[in-house]
């Protein structure tokens, strides 16, 4: 079979093949089967047996693909997909077994550069609609661009706000050193950290005991008392270092 053979075959079944306004083809099971070089019958039993327990070689290919038993189903009144079309072609192509057909062949190379959809839209001389949808397009493309660059100002704003918090942070923990440094009571530090500088061993319910006492001394003498997140007890104080000799000093709990 030459090109000018499957040239005259489109021509018969151009009323079968359709191609909707997103440049989408299909075609009847009759024009397929026409392309393939093979009855109609065939393909007809090939989809309805994917609704069966043993469903067809064909039908178990096309499903592997992606398409579903009552999608195949539906093809017998709508007509096939431009994509499940290229699969048929290829299965009665190169995988039929005795029922491959040249045609099938023929018509695979025809339209395997540019693709089924293009082939058909190729075939019935569709061309994208130069309508309002194209204005529209147009309009939403530059919507998409203004979005987008809404969307970088946003982020750029975001990463400017997060670099004042973390100077602001840093101006903070300098602030602290310095108030530490000056502080005539000295140095700040925790229960367990102040305990641990002194070498001695300390339970968890003796540091609550004392960073209670170590408070409450603080309130008494106005002294602010500073807060950090600790990984084993989560928020802890931190007190003067004269506060904290007072309250391990007194030997009480």
């Amino acid at each position: 079979m030459s090109a000018i053979e499957i040239t005259e075959i489109i021509k018969q079944i151009s009323q079968e093949i359709e191609v909707d306004s997103n440049g989408h083809g299909k075609a009847s099971i009759k024009a397929t089967a026409r392309l393939a070089g093979v009855d109609d019958e065939s393909i007809r039993k090939a989809l309805k047996s994917s609704a069966d327990l043993v469903p067809s070689k064909l039908a178990k290919e096309l499903m592997l693909q992606g398409f579903s038993a009552a999608d195949l189903s539906q093809w017998r009144t709508d007509g096939i997909p431009d994509i499940a079309i290229a699969i048929i072609l290829e299965y009665y192509a190169y995988e039929a077994g005795r029922y491959c057909t040249k045609q099938a062949r023929l018509v695979c190379r025809s339209f395997n550069t540019i693709g089924i959809r293009a082939w058909i839209q190729d075939k019935l001389g569709w061309t994208k609609p130069t309508s309002n949808s194209e204005t529209a397009m147009t309009q939403i493309q530059l919507l998409a661009a203004l979005a987008q660059q809404l969307a970088e100002q946003e982020q750029h704003l975001l990463q400017q706000q997060q670099q004042q918090t973390q100077i602001l942070a840093r101006l903070k923990a300098v602030e602290v050193e310095q108030d530490r440094v000056n502080t005539p009571c000295g140095h700040k530090y925790s229960v367990v950290g102040f305990a641990n500088l002194q070498g001695l061993e300390i339970s968890v319910k003796e540091a609550s005991t004392k960073g209670r006492k170590a408070s409450a001394l603080c309130r008494k003498q106005g002294i602010e008392i500073e807060r950090i997140h600790d990984p084993r007890f989560g928020k802890v104080g931190l007190y003067p270092e004269s506060v904290l000799i007072e309250v391990f000093s007194t030997g009480q709990n």
